[in-house]
């Protein structure tokens, strides 16, 4: 038989990871072809969260302003918030009984301004991938196509060799790659490779809700972006966020609500129940509600057992699920994306040996799990705050009213309920002010070469991030200014794609060494230096007015390190060296699998 299309990439899947993985494989000059079964993208609100690392990926496909400016201002999710119900008879419906500074106070705070250029954004999945989509079709015209499936695969030494089905045409298509990506959430790449999912199910069912309705008489607090609701009348915890799309906060047009249900309820499965119920959650607040679309899912965090056989990977959901809480799922497959999309391009494109693509799974496989543990402990802590309301769905209005109020009642016999409340509240800063999960992970191994100095200690490894240039940490954010003093964050020194190695203000050996690497081989390499104000000229190609740069490089003057395409470190030098060539090229060597050290 003969190929009806080959290609060096498969994308299977057109949701995040799979649309991340197209558009930088675009970027990087390698040619992809996406198929996904569904006919568009994703109609659901799902994941919103879109944290400063995703957002410096946004900026690398250039859609960061279009998110920014479609996605909630900077003041509407600065917290996060806990109410009694939404609206009511009761005078305290819509009490609001504990608040949480969130995302570093939508980007107010000096710690996430110093981990990135880049804020965090919030900008529901259903409105972000179809911006996906678009700048995907662009960057490769004819080769993101909706309503393909992926109907079979047998792979060789080789490659893959794929069947997919045109369901618009009812044709079928002959597909050889290189490379398969698996993007389609575990339906079927990873179950055709008897890959397993290891861990928690079916915590919880969830029932969501997206509906247009002026809610702003009692959604109030501008500054809250998720709601927390403790339902009296159901006996049960809910969720609100505002969607937009227009205007945001207690004037939003659009809004999803998530009830909660046990795993085994079949009440969850009724859809004149579970309308009842969002009614009842809404209290009067639900004249007027017109309900777009009702969804069900499972609360569950599981991580694949492998991510990789041969040559096809796993990305996104088909290689982890995490519960939303910290809104960890989308941005970690949007990571995924990123971390095998420049390797793929390296060995396409000669510069490393195939090892380098088992560096993939070393690398993000302990992230993502790690970031499963943690979104599962935020959700149990969220149990636990609800749990501090008393009473349940067994219990009646009445009483969950009554157990409900100790909590603001201001009698001292319930004082150590409302600490015990506030307490475990504050707890929540786990997934509110998580920046060290989200921008402070590490590779302790993979394509790097570590360097022998010690891992810093970190008191918090949650909640704080401890910038570094060690190899296996992200590049630290510093504020450069180039040669006309124009500010520039030192992230975006780093083209895609390229490897950049910043050397000292006594660097110039380490730059020549890097411009006879890129020239001997091909590597896409690029040299800087970056140092201070010396009398009365700048002794490098960047200023660090700040001494940034210079407190978090772990360097000399003369010493360099080597960020990846990624932005992560991958090499460094603590100062000057004999024969710099040799070991540089020696160093990436070792990082992209062409030999050991």
């Amino acid at each position: 038989m003969t190929n009806d299309l080959d290609v060096p990439v498969l994308i299977a899947g057109g949701g995040a990871a799979g649309l991340t993985a197209s558009l930088l494989l675009s970027r990087l000059g390698v040619t992809s072809l996406l198929v996904t079964t569904l006919p568009t993208t994703s109609a659901l609100p799902k994941a919103h969260v879109l944290n400063q690392r995703t957002m410096e990926i946004m900026r690398d496909v250039g859609l960061a302003d279009a998110v920014y400016a479609a996605g909630t201002p900077a003041g509407q999710m600065a917290y996060s918030g806990w109410y009694v119900g939404l609206s009511g008879d009761d005078p305290d419906h819509g009490r609001r009984v504990a608040r949480i500074e969130s995302w570093g106070a939508g980007g107010s705070s000096p710690e996430w301004q110093a981990a990135s250029a880049e804020r965090q954004a919030n900008l529901p999945q259903h409105r972000l991938e179809p911006r996906l989509r678009a700048r995907a079709e662009e960057l490769a015209p004819g080769m993101v196509r909706f309503h393909h499936e992926l109907t079979a695969f047998t792979q060789d030494a080789d490659g893959v060799t794929a069947e997919v089905t045109d369901h618009g045409s009812g044709t079928a298509l002959r597909v050889r790659a290189r490379y398969l990506l698996g993007c389609d959430g575990g339906h079927t790449v990873g179950p055709a490779l008897g890959i397993a999912h290891e861990g928690v199910r079916d915590m919880a069912r969830m029932v969501t809700f997206h509906f247009s309705g002026d809610l702003s008489r009692w959604a109030r607090d501008p500054e809250v972006l998720i709601r927390w609701l403790w339902l009296p009348q159901l006996g049960t915890g809910g969720v609100l966020v505002p969607l937009g799309p227009e205007r945001w906060g207690p004037d939003s047009e659009e809004w999803a609500c998530h009830l909660h249900y046990p795993a085994a309820e079949p009440r969850a499965l009724d859809e004149a129940a579970v309308l009842a119920d969002l009614r009842t959650a809404l209290g009067p607040a639900a004249e007027g509600v017109t309900v777009h679309g009702i969804s069900r899912w499972t609360l569950q965090g599981v991580v694949a057992d492998r991510f990789r056989a041969g040559r096809v990977f796993l990305l996104g959901d088909a290689a982890h699920r995490h519960p939303p809480t910290g809104g960890l799922g989308m941005t970690s497959a949007i990571d995924d994306a990123q971390n095998l999309t420049w390797k793929l391009a390296a060995v396409l494109g000669g510069h490393a040996g195939e090892g380098l693509l088992d560096t993939y799974a070393a690398e993000r496989r302990p992230v993502a799990a790690a970031g499963v543990r943690r979104a599962l402990e935020s959700t149990r802590n969220h149990l636990a705050i609800t749990a501090h309301f008393g009473g349940g769905p067994q219990a009646g209005p009445a009483e969950n009213w009554r157990l409900a109020r100790r909590l603001w009642s201001g009698d001292p016999a319930d004082r150590a309920a409302r600490r015990a409340f506030l307490r475990t509240v504050a707890a929540q800063s786990m997934e509110f002010g998580e920046l060290g999960v989200e921008f402070g992970y590490t590779y302790p191994q993979g394509a790097l070469v570590p360097d022998g100095t010690p891992v810093p200690q970190n008191p918090d490894p949650v909640r704080i991030h401890l910038p570094a240039a060690r190899p296996g940490h992200p590049l630290p954010h510093a504020w450069l200014a180039d040669p006309d003093g124009e500010p520039l964050p030192v992230a975006r020194l780093v083209t895609p794609g390229r490897f950049l190695l910043i050397a000292g203000e006594e660097g110039h050996d380490w730059c020549r060494a890097a411009e006879k690497a890129a020239a001997r081989t091909g590597l896409p390499l690029d040299a800087v230096r970056v140092g201070h104000l010396d009398g009365d000229y700048l002794d490098g190609d960047y200023l660090d007015p700040r001494s940034t740069w210079t407190r978090w490089r772990g360097h000399g003057p003369a010493g360099a390190v080597l960020v990846r395409p990624d932005r992560f470190i991958g090499w460094r030098a603590a100062g000057a060296d004999q024969d710099p060539e040799a070991r540089l090229t020696a160093a990436l060597d070792v990082s992209l699998a062409r030999r050991r050290m």
